[in-house]
Parts: structure tokens; C-alpha cells; sequence
């Protein structure tokens, strides 16, 4: 979670389509009580801090309104998330499975992250999945966690003429 919690601090601003707002907004918005719930530790408070904190971005045609410090992306999504880009200094943290397809087709994500687990699901969506063009990647980074879990980040490359 603390790998996690400093991913988000070093972004300007979330991006997710309508599934993954929602699902994090149930799970790490924080209750109008003000206060935590009871089903989280301790250790999962600065991560549930963080983004509940975030400036966030939708991309949905389905919701009429966000709030949770959200904004709706409406329109071409290429020309949206280019404006976006251009405002952020840090960059947009983009999460989901269906919005990043989309923004790779688009040639619009500058960095790409997986989080490699030591499980074997056998079901669930595939990462990516119908991609229109390959994109060679070029290793930027990796971190190995005591869960035998890792994280590597990776850049397109980008091919002169």
C-alpha cells in the first residue's frame, strides 16, 4: 500500500472510466462521518487518505454527474485526455482495464505499470486485450515486494524514420 499511496501522491490527477470510479469510490471514499470504517487497518489509512484526496477525472457516457472531487470527461476522448495532459505537471494516473485499451490505441499513455502477482487466476479480464497495433516497450523501472509480487514500468519506445 505504500508503494501505492506515493504512485497516486506523485500524480496530478486520477483518470478512470465509469467500473473503476465506482468500485474505488465504494471502497476508499471517505464516510460523511468523517471517520474510517471499521474494516480497515491502519496501515491502509494514508493509501484510502490519498486518493480520497485526488483530483479525479471520469470517462463515462453513461453517468449524468460525478462527485467524490471528480470531474466527467465528455466528448473525443483523444482530444480530452490531450488537454488533460497538457494541464497536469506530474502526469495522470490511469487505472481500469477497458480506458487504458483505449488510450494505447490512441498512443496517449507515456508510461505503462503492471503489477505482476504470484497467483494464477485462470479467469477475469485480459490486460489489453484487442490491442489494434504492438507497441515495443522499453524498461524504466522495477520493484520487487516481499509478496514475491513485482511492479515494472516500462516506456513506449518510440521509432524515428
Amino acid at each position: 500500500m505504500r508503494y501505492w499511496t506515493a504512485e497516486m501522491e506523485r500524480a496530478d490527477a486520477l483518470l478512470f472510466g465509469r467500473v473503476t470510479y465506482e468500485m474505488m469510490e465504494s471502497a476508499w471514499r471517505k464516510p460523511a462521518t468523517d471517520t474510517w470504517p471499521d474494516w480497515m487497518d491502519e496501515w491502509q489509512i494514508p493509501f484510502a487518505e490519498t486518493i480520497d484526496r485526488a483530483k479525479k477525472h471520469v470517462v463515462s457516457s453513461t453517468l449524468s454527474g460525478v462527485d467524490w472531487n471528480a470531474e466527467l470527461v465528455r466528448g473525443d476522448l483523444g482530444q480530452a485526455v490531450q488537454r488533460l495532459k497538457q494541464e497536469s505537471g506530474e502526469g495522470l494516473w490511469v487505472g481500469g482495464v477497458t480506458l487504458p485499451l483505449a488510450l494505447a490505441d490512441l498512443g496517449l499513455i507515456d508510461e505503462y505499470e503492471f503489477l505482476v502477482q504470484p497467483v494464477l487466476a485462470g479467469h477475469g479480464p485480459t490486460l489489453l486485450a484487442g490491442l489494434r497495433e504492438r507497441i515495443q516497450l522499453e524498461p524504466v523501472e522495477r520493484h520487487e515486494f516481499r509478496s514475491g509480487a513485482v511492479a515494472l514500468r516500462y516506456r513506449p519506445t518510440r521509432v524515428t524514420a
